[in-house]
């Protein structure tokens, strides 16, 4: 018998779904440094608890963030309105530039944007 202490796939359902609630995509009053600070201690929290043992079962919920990330950019920014990639090479350069702004993104997970 085998084990791995790994994030079962209910509570991987119910961290996207926590991260759909909290409705990001449609904020564009917030600036991406507002939203950080918002979702920063929820990240942190789940890195530590779930991602102790095995942190690459998190990478799904971690790109669904990536991705709302996106489509908040293209709901943000009118040049990006119908530009899908151009709004994720601006975020993968905010990342590169600045990645002590989101707490996944310190720890590698950048490249998951499109």
């Amino acid at each position: 018998m085998s084990f791995t202490p790994a994030v079962s796939a209910k509570a991987l359902k119910a961290m996207r779904a926590t991260t759909r609630r909290l409705n990001y995509r449609n904020r564009t009053d917030l600036s991406l440094r507002d939203i950080s600070r918002l979702d920063n201690p929820v990240l942190r929290g789940w890195l530590a608890y779930y991602g102790r043992f095995y942190p690459s079962a998190m990478y799904p919920v971690l790109r669904h963030l990536n991705k709302t990330l996106v489509a908040w950019a293209m709901r943000k920014f009118k040049r990006l309105r119908r530009h899908k990639t151009r709004a994720s090479q601006l975020l993968e350069r905010i990342a590169e530039k600045q990645p002590y702004l989101f707490v996944h993104w310190q720890r590698g997970m950048v490249g998951a944007f499109a």
